[in-house]
């Protein structure tokens, strides 16, 4: 289908109009705004590689989110992450919609075809209203407003052969961009890397971490205790800050895979602990409410306000240190110590799917660096005869498997301690024949594909020699 001619301009140009956004001086048409704000969040991602979680953020995110209401916000997120979880599926029904490819420097305009058609596919959007906001959207920016008859045009055709077209382009490798599919398939394998793959279209469940008992929250809240603790809920449960027991602090959000690291210590009641890159704090709590005195480091003051006030309604203690790991020089080892250390996030890709668009190999091989380096700091910081806990929330083994065996090649007093079955229930896959800790979002098959998975994680248990 051929772009419309482009009709003849005014030889004067029209005063007072900004360059682009030609309806911004006019009233918005009510959806507009929240349209147009997530066209422009989606191309910050894919253009410049900018966090979803920043643009998202309500304090300090984009200018065109901040600028609308709750509900707004709500639908700027949802075709935000909907359109990154689909991005090759929604990019492949549109060309198939297509005589000949969109011109090369059409950014804006793909943007608005992403958008738009996310909505017709996968969300609960009445198609006429998804339809007529991207066409006035298209028809508001002089960079595609010759576009606008051909926005119609797709989007109209999508919303007709909707089913058709998702049956004909149900392949889960299609969502993962390339380089992250080869690292999946040379870690895990063909099948494997699909069944990620697959599991990454989905919006994860919402766990949570008991204080207490996980029976009392999981009946407080509805949800199920999953087989090593964690209560696991549905999704849609509103603002996580009204649910039942939040301002009480008797639990504190926690995706399943993140709470395994703390458990590998064990019994470590009146023990000293150091917890490493610690905010946003779901760890410390962890480790403060098994008992541990808990010495929580991080680099950025920011961030560590915001542990103190997740541990103050939590009702929990912990020492807080503000400073580089490199320069931390405390007054005698700890008993234990657990580095969750930064990293390219690819496990997380479920919850951020922005992820897979906003990091590479490049990236992959300069954190592994990054965590080398903090993993031989962290070290120093055992006593003899303690544990040492590395972990992170990366799917790839650069940052995981091959990061520990190098780690073990330049420090030979210490070895891996085998992670034991007993000890993670129901992920007894998950346990490498060396004794490490690997999920994925393919594991933990429960009742629908919606209440299964988990982020993907690295965790290895090391015992310094005594």
């Amino acid at each position: 289908m051929e772009p419309p001619r482009k009709s003849p301009r005014p030889s004067r140009p029209v005063p007072d109009r900004p360059r682009h956004h030609r309806a911004e001086a006019e009233p918005d048409r009510p959806g507009l705004a929240a349209r147009r704000a997530a066209s422009r969040l989606l191309a910050a991602v894919i253009d410049t590689k900018t966090s979803a979680d920043g643009l998202t953020d309500r304090r300090h995110g984009h200018a065109d989110f901040l600028k609308l209401d709750t509900r707004d916000q709500g639908l700027v997120k949802a075709i935000l992450l909907t359109s990154l979880r689909h991005r090759g599926t929604i990019t492949a029904i549109v060309e198939a919609c297509l005589d000949r490819p969109l011109p090369g420097k059409a950014a804006s305009l793909r943007h608005i075809l992403h958008t738009g058609a996310a909505q017709v596919l996968f969300l609960d959007v009445p198609d006429s209203a998804a339809v007529d906001l991207a066409v006035a959207q298209a028809a508001s920016d002089s960079r595609t407003e010759r576009f606008a008859s051909l926005v119609n045009a797709i989007l109209r055709r999508i919303g007709r052969e909707k089913e058709a077209m998702l049956a004909r382009f149900d392949d889960p490798q299609l969502d993962c961009p390339d380089w992250l599919f080869e690292r999946l398939v040379a870690g895990y394998g063909m099948e494997q890397a699909l069944a990620i793959a697959q599991m990454h279209r989905l919006p994860a469940p919402l766990d949570i971490t008991a204080k207490g008992d996980p029976a009392e929250v999981a009946a407080q809240l509805g949800g199920t205790v999953l087989p090593f603790g964690t209560v696991r809920l549905g999704g849609g449960e509103g603002a996580v800050s009204e649910m039942p027991g939040f301002t009480e602090g008797t639990w504190w959000v926690q995706d399943a895979a993140a709470s395994l690291p703390a458990r590998l210590f064990g019994d470590i009641a009146g023990l000293r602990v150091a917890d490493l890159c610690a905010a946003p704090g779901g760890k410390t709590a962890q480790l403060a409410a098994m008992g541990a005195k808990v010495t929580a480091l991080d680099i950025s003051a920011s961030r560590m306000r915001r542990l103190r006030e997740n541990l103050g309604r939590l009702g929990l203690e912990a020492e807080f240190t503000v400073t580089d790991l490199a320069g931390f020089e405390p007054a005698e080892p700890f008993d234990g110590v657990l580095l969750d250390a930064p990293c390219s996030s690819t496990g997380t890709i479920r919850r951020h799917p922005d992820v897979a668009y906003t990091k590479d190999p490049g990236e992959i091989a300069k954190l592994a660096g990054v965590q080398a380096r903090m993993l031989a700091s962290a070290a120093d910081l055992v006593k003899p005869g303690g544990l040492l806990v590395f972990s992170n929330c990366s799917l790839d083994r650069e940052e995981g498997e091959e990061m520990v065996a190098g780690f073990l090649r330049d420090r030979p007093d210490f070895a891996i301690e085998p992670v034991r079955p007993d000890e993670l229930p129901g992920l007894e896959q998950a346990i490498s024949a060396e004794g490490t800790l690997r999920t994925t979002p393919a594991m933990l098959v429960r009742e629908t594909p919606d209440a299964s998975g988990l982020d993907g994680f690295f965790a290895a248990r090391l015992r310094r020699a005594a």
